[in-house]
């Protein structure tokens, strides 16, 4: 490049078009980066102070180099200011306040004049190579791409994307997978970010959505929007399991996914390095779905609990060790399907939990009720859990269990509502050994027990809630799927909220924190009515003295 500040007209444009075309920048940028390092050039011959500017002419190739200059009366600054009688000289009709043009003869470049043109001039086309990059991969987020592997730098692979380089680090590999220098692969374009060493494009061939594109190339009807795929999750290198549905009622989506003799799916699984892949039909009813995702095991039923957003599977005697799959991961993966923690057990392990659950109900209807085994036996087996459930149901409701008339109704509602106020007594004692204070009674939905929780949290005043946000207040840790052979734990986990396991709307908690910042907003107000009563105070002393 130090050639093109000293080569002739016709070989200054023809390598700013060769350096054009080999960049795939435009041809302008690279004309502006020489007039750049020319005008600097220029500057350190004549000096620095001057304002020097240099043009190309894009069709001829001809250089101009001029000074600019301001027409004063009295010059303080030589080089930038003239005098009238100068600038008359080099502009006929020039006059004070004027800024006119100066040319300049062409200048020589020595080495280091060169040198610098030359830095000047590179730094300026890769500044305009990194930023075209960056505007061609913006917004392919989400795309397959094919490139050559170029090196490999600590575990990362560095592809070739033609126009640019990517990188595929180490987590976003599939595990296992050999690729050498040379090697082309299909990769999916993760993000794009934009730094100062130029556009980074991250790949990846782990994701789930890379599973999909695949799937997307080789099935034309997931191209064409007839089959969708709902839902995806995969164990990189190992297994993989989809979820699809077809739009088209004479279309069978999992056929069509495996293609005739498994032709479809096999492209895509060598593409994954032989991850095998489970084809399931989505089904937007949640049970069904869980049944389908935990194929090839068969499955007895499913119980879903919506508020904990756990689903617990009984399986047969002979079917658990498939159902839970090497390492969990049929259990896992199903889980990532569906989106909710799975429990898988045996029926004689789901007889035991429900006998568990009797008995415990059971017994504390016998002891907060004060009545015997068998009328506490028959609340459980009539389906209440709760004491809220006797205190504030309909009492019709209770009245029409077998050997129950309206008068024990009446008489068992009295019990749960004595025994819920001895619970409301006993968590204000401890709330008030906690130290929360009485403050926090008043903001809405929370109850005693609600706040023991908040102050074993360690939030004790009005500011303390304050200072949460929502979601640190009411949201819910995921739970995680939890094998057979994996011990329960001796106490609920905590939520990812302080009062995640109270169920909390997203509304009732900004209700709650906006109730908590209330006192905030009373404190900025305070000040003004008070200065208004000494306002008062002045103006009615001022009346009496006259």
């Amino acid at each position: 490049m130090a050639t093109a500040i000293s080569a002739n007209k016709a070989e200054l444009l023809a390598i700013a078009d060769a350096v054009a075309r080999e960049k795939i920048i435009d041809k302008a940028i690279v004309i502006e980066a020489m007039e750049d390092a020319i005008q600097r050039a220029a500057r350190a011959r004549y000096g620095a102070e001057n304002d020097i500017r240099a043009k190309i002419d894009t069709e001829t190739g001809d250089l101009r180099l001029w000074r600019v200059v301001e027409v004063v009366e009295e010059v303080e600054d030589h080089f930038k200011q003239v005098d009238l009688k100068q600038a008359e000289k080099l502009q006929a009709g020039a006059s004070v306040g004027d800024f006119i043009v100066d040319p300049l003869p062409s200048i020589e470049f020595g080495r280091i004049a060169a040198q610098a043109s030359k830095q000047v001039i590179f730094q300026k086309v890769r500044e305009a190579e990194r930023e075209r990059q960056y505007e061609e991969f913006k917004d392919r987020a989400g795309e397959i791409i094919t490139g050559v592997v170029k090196r490999v730098e600590f575990g990362h692979i560095v592809v070739d994307l033609g126009r640019a380089e990517g990188v595929v680090r180490r987590d976003a590999q599939i595990p296992r997978e050999i690729v050498r220098v040379g090697d082309r692969i299909r990769s999916l374009i993760l993000k794009v970010v934009r730094e100062n060493r130029g556009p980074q494009i991250f790949l990846s061939r782990a994701h789930p959505d890379f599973m999909r594109k695949l799937f997307a190339q080789e099935v034309p009807e997931i191209y064409d929007g007839i089959i969708e795929i709902k839902a995806a999750a995969r164990d990189p290198g190992s297994r993989a399991k989809i979820g699809v549905i077809s739009h088209d009622g004479s279309i069978d989506p999992v056929g069509a996914c495996v293609g005739m003799k498994g032709s479809r799916v096999q492209a895509v699984v060598q593409e994954m390095h032989g991850e095998k892949i489970d084809i399931i039909p989505w089904s937007e009813d949640l049970a069904t779905f869980v049944v389908n995702a935990l194929q090839p095991a068969q499955v007895a039923r499913v119980v879903i609990d919506e508020e904990e957003e756990r689903i617990e599977v009984v399986v047969p005697d002979d079917q658990l060790s498939l159902a839970i799959g090497r390492r969990g991961q049929n259990v896992r993966l199903a889980s990532q399907l569906t989106g909710s923690a799975i429990d898988i057990m045996t029926e004689d392990e789901a007889n035991e939990k429900r006998q568990n659950e009797f008995m415990q109900r059971s017994d504390m209807f016998q002891t907060e009720l004060d009545v015997d085994e068998t009328l506490s036996q028959l609340l459980v087996a009539e389906g209440f859990s709760e004491l809220e459930e006797v205190a504030y149901v309909d009492p019709s409701e209770i009245a029409v269990i077998e050997g129950l008339d309206e008068d024990i109704a009446g008489e068992l509602q009295t019990r749960a509502i004595e025994a819920l106020e001895k619970r409301e007594e006993a968590a204000r004692e401890r709330r008030r050994e906690l130290g929360v204070e009485d403050a926090l009674v008043d903001m809405p939905y929370l109850t005693e027990a609600m706040l023991v929780t908040l102050g074993e949290a360690g939030i004790k005043t009005l500011d303390d809630l304050a200072d949460l946000a929502t979601d640190e207040l009411i949201e819910k840790r995921r739970a995680e799927p939890r094998r057979r052979d994996q011990a329960a734990p001796a106490r609920p986990q905590p939520k990812g909220g302080v009062l995640g396991m109270y169920g909390f709307s997203e509304e009732q908690g900004n209700e709650i924190i906006m109730a908590a910042r209330a006192h905030w907003f009373e404190d900025e107000d305070e000040p003004a009515p008070a200065a208004e009563a000494a306002n008062s105070e002045e103006d009615a002393a001022a009346d009496g003295d006259k």
